[in-house]
């Protein structure tokens, strides 16, 4: 960066031209990342609302810019990590997220599980001790009393505060399970994310319409403090909703799916609360997955 172009930008932030305004930001949104703790530290320097105001836009459209391309780039079917997937959801909201502090905190639920395994426990023995160690041993519950708030949905805020809605806890359910190498997988159920527990023998097998979700041993309910469950609940829930049963609402879905559900999640919440703004962001990065 020439630091006499960025002075000289800095010192047009104020003009009152629009037009001049606009290219002043478009220059500084070329420089990428690196210009951010110049503007920074300008908007410290500066007394003038309009300089802070058009500072702090610059700032935030430069980082919507990197996590648009960060997430397209995750979108590659080799490169998506969910756990890497939920913290660029998260850096929409917190830029300057510890996620370091995050992956510590997963790590501790993680080593918590591993300590109470063995090689001689059933699917469903497994699944009582991950439900014991979130639930009872790190107090994770469903927030009901603010079941749509988007604090919900950032992976940073529900390791902070316990509560979560349903996809975020079965989330951290999942990347935990994943890690220590128990199939539990994501179920893209209407009104309502779930998990599956699935028959590593008949992974991948084909399902028919009579036989949807043959390949899972039991579903697990996050939200209910992983309540177990079977295929008849499912249907119960879709006659319920007056859907059809579809495949998908029985079979495990890919973590795209689940960063793509994150994010619908996310517009409907500041949708809720009257965030326009964020709402149309937000659409874009889904959008952006494809």
């Amino acid at each position: 960066m020439n630091k006499q172009e960025i002075k000289a930008l800095i010192s047009l932030l104020d003009d009152p031209d629009e037009n001049i305004y606009q290219e002043v930001s478009m220059r500084f949104l070329s420089f990428g990342e690196e210009v951010i703790p110049v503007l920074e530290d300008a908007w410290e320097h500066s007394f003038d609302t309009l300089i802070q105001n058009r500072i702090e836009n610059i700032i935030h459209q430069i980082q919507f810019d990197l996590i648009k391309e960060s997430l397209k780039q995750w979108a590659e079917p080799h490169n998506q990590n969910l756990l890497d997937g939920a913290l660029l959801i998260a850096k929409y909201q917190y830029p300057d997220i510890d996620v370091k502090k995050v992956k510590k905190q997963i790590e501790q639920i993680r080593q918590d599980v591993w300590l109470e395994l063995n090689e001689n426990l059933t699917a469903l023995e497994k699944v009582k001790i991950i439900n014991h160690i979130i639930f009872d041993v790190h107090n994770f519950s469903g927030n009901t009393t603010n079941y749509h708030a988007p604090q919900n949905s950032y992976i940073n805020n529900v390791l902070e505060s316990k509560k979560g809605n349903p996809l975020l806890l079965s989330i951290i359910y999942t990347i935990v399970a994943q890690n220590l190498e128990i199939p539990i997988y994501g179920v893209n159920l209407p009104e309502h994310f779930i998990l599956c527990y699935v028959d590593s023998e008949h992974m991948g097998v084909p399902s028919t319409e009579d036989n949807m979700g043959s390949n899972v041993l039991f579903y697990i309910n996050p939200f209910s403090k992983g309540a177990v469950f079977g295929k008849k609940e499912i249907d119960a829930f879709l006659k319920q909703l007056k859907l059809e049963n579809k495949e998908m609402f029985y079979e495990p879905c890919s973590n795209l799916e689940i960063i793509k559900r994150l994010l619908r999640n996310l517009v409907s919440s500041y949708e809720k609360l009257g965030y326009p703004d964020k709402s149309k962001e937000l659409t874009l990065l889904l959008e952006n997955l494809g």
